[in-house]
Formats: structure tokens, sequence, C-alpha cells
């Protein structure tokens, strides 16, 4: 399960909106009331989605928005006239008073969106990986008669199923076949 940060400087509000995405299943939630524990928080977990009041104990929380990581969204909930003050183009907004389900989709939606960024900015498999990988797609085609589907999808379930990467999947797959040449 996904985990979100709410950040409101009053506590009942915090968990009031904590509670909400809890019961209907989003996310587990942590509570927090200044921007400095957020950081924090975001820092230790793996959180795509920070939902917060305009103003937190120690600022504006639009000053949160350079120091989330690239895959992390700032939701900011309040007031129309308070969420007008706030320019960024970053920030999403909310204005209360919140529906129920307006909440849970769009937080939903941004938690979607965090998980899509952190795929997209994950490293691909650098040249000598993806020449590795290559190299034992062909022996497997060469010895086992595989055709390169059946050669790629033996080697990504090998990966999968011990947990390694492909490249030392590949590697291995090469010293068995006697073809660990030069990598």
């Amino acid at each position: 399960m996904d985990t979100v940060v709410i950040a409101f400087e009053q506590e009942t509000a915090a968990r009031k909106m904590g509670d909400l995405l809890e019961s209907a299943g989003v996310a587990r939630c942590l509570i927090c009331r200044s921007g400095d524990q957020v950081r924090r928080l975001v820092s230790d977990q793996g959180v795509y989605c920070v939902v917060c009041a305009p103003y937190l104990s120690d600022g504006p929380a639009e000053w949160l928005c350079g120091d989330l990581p690239p895959a992390c969204s700032l939701l900011m909930v309040g007031p129309r006239h308070m969420l007008d003050a706030c320019t960024s183009p970053d920030v999403f907004k909310l204005s209360t008073p919140v529906r129920r389900e307006e909440a849970v989709c769009t937080v939903r939606l941004l938690l979607q969106f965090g998980r899509r960024m952190e795929r997209a900015l994950r490293p691909r498999r650098r040249g000598q990986e993806r020449e590795l990988v290559e190299r034992a797609k062909g022996a497997l085609m060469a010895r086992k008669d595989y055709t390169e589907e059946m050669a790629h999808r033996a080697l990504q379930k090998r990966s999968m199923d011990g947990g390694r990467p492909m490249a030392q999947v590949a590697r291995e797959v090469l010293r068995e076949l006697g073809e660990d040449g030069p990598d």
C-alpha cells in the first residue's frame, strides 16, 4: 500500500484527512505539522503524494515544492482565497469543503502519477548491460534453438524469480553455456 504524508497545523484536520484516505483503502497516512517534518518523512519513505494545508507551522506549504522528489506531488487543501495565493504551477489544489469522493480520486490519481514518474525516471540499462543481455539471448537461441522472444522471456523469468538484474542473469547464462568471454 502506498504512503501519503498528511501535513496540517491542526491535528484534527490532519487526522480527518488521514482517516478519510485510510478508510477508503487509498494509502497509509503519516501525519505531521511542519514542512521540516514533511521533508524528513518524504526522504525516509517512498512517498508519491503530500496532502497539506496552505500554511504549516513553519511557513507556506508552497515552499515544499522544490524539496520534494520529482515523483512526489503536493496537494494543497484549503479555502479558495488561500489556494489562490499559491502561485506555483507545481502545486495541485482542492478547495474546501472537499467531498470524500473528490479527495479519494485526486489522491489516487496523484499516487498513480507518482508511480509512473518513478518508472520513467528509473535509469535504463546501460549499453554494456544491454549488449550482455543480447549476447546471452544469442547464445540461448544458438544452443537451445529458442526464438528471440523465448530467449528474452527465459532471461526475464530467471531474473524475476531470483530477484536479480537481467545483466547478472545474462552473465550466469553465458558462463553456464561456456560463452563467458570478455564482458
